[in-house]
């Protein structure tokens, strides 16, 4: 991808996350956009942020919200999608202050979601690469986006990536293979706390870095 971001800079948004949902959670505040930033991290991108529960190294999802398209400033970005994350995820109730010594946060920095162009749908398959690409599924009104880390932890091929998916739309599995559905693919750059509150480091997935 050509957008790039170093480890400081990724330390930066992790940090900021974590920062923004700690703030939040004491006093209902959210913080100011900081201002001594590099460049790059005032630039419009999408951007998820992922939190997990941690426990004896096993991770388990606890919120996980963010912006697909370049829309909005990425620190900002990265401070609404952390508090979002944190208290505003349906899947799970909100976060309490004394969970965030038990949490690992994970900023995932997108590039700009492209269509796949195919003749067929069958095609699709031959088209996406688990390890490298997240997806988005979008039918009529139903839309489901998940990133490129997913399959890979949940050991998918493509074709169930696809319909896993279609699924998170809230479509049938098999909705990739209707014509009329649009299939969308983009990239990650991901940083990730090793522990709660701990060393940020570059995500491998598939056994690449996500900015390769």
């Amino acid at each position: 991808m050509r957008f790039q971001l170093t480890l400081g800079e990724g330390e930066v948004l992790v940090k900021l996350a974590r920062q923004a949902v700690e703030k939040y959670l004491k006093n209902g505040e959210v913080p100011a956009l900081p201002s001594n930033v590099s460049p790059k991290l005032k630039e419009r991108c999408g951007v998820f942020v992922t939190i997990n529960q941690t426990h004896n190294g096993v991770k388990k999802l606890r919120g996980c919200i963010g912006f697909p398209y370049p829309t909005t400033m990425l620190v900002q970005a990265v401070i609404e999608s952390a508090i979002s994350s944190a208290t505003q995820d349906p899947r799970f109730s909100p976060i309490s202050i004394d969970e965030l010594d038990n949490v690992v946060f994970e900023v995932s920095v997108l590039t700009p979601p492209q269509q796949i162009d195919a003749k067929n749908p069958k095609e699709y398959c031959s088209k996406i690469t688990v390890g490298r690409d997240g997806l988005i599924v979008e039918r009529s009104f139903c839309k489901g986006l998940l990133l490129p880390q997913v399959p890979v932890e949940w050991k998918w091929d493509e074709e169930t990536f696809l319909c896993q998916c279609c699924v998170k739309a809230g479509l049938s599995p098999d909705s990739w293979l209707l014509n009329g559905t649009k299939i969308y693919t983009f990239q990650a750059i991901i940083f990730e706390e090793k522990t709660p509150n701990g060393e940020v480091a570059l995500k491998e997935i598939g056994g690449k870095t996500c900015d390769s």
